[in-house]
């Protein structure tokens, strides 16, 4: 059976799906998948250099905000 987001078990009932992954240089690039909907990651364009932060409401699991944070420039 699939599971959402691509993980190896469902979650329990009142919880969310989410995977994160990190990337791999500029090889591979990181992407956040909640409730198996990709909500960053470098095909929608929304990704960047440093931590790639998905603000997201914890009891409706609507997405709130996205942003890229460069810490190594600064």
């Amino acid at each position: 059976p699939r599971h959402k987001c691509g993980n190896q078990k469902s979650c329990a009932q009142n919880y969310f799906a989410f995977k994160i992954i990190s990337g791999a240089a500029n090889v591979v690039g990181p992407s956040i998948c909640f409730e198996d909907l990709v909500l960053m990651s470098s095909v929608k364009n929304n990704i960047g250099r440093g931590l790639n932060i998905a603000l997201v409401n914890g009891t409706s699991g609507q997405l709130l905000k996205t942003n890229a944070f460069d810490m190594y420039s600064g």
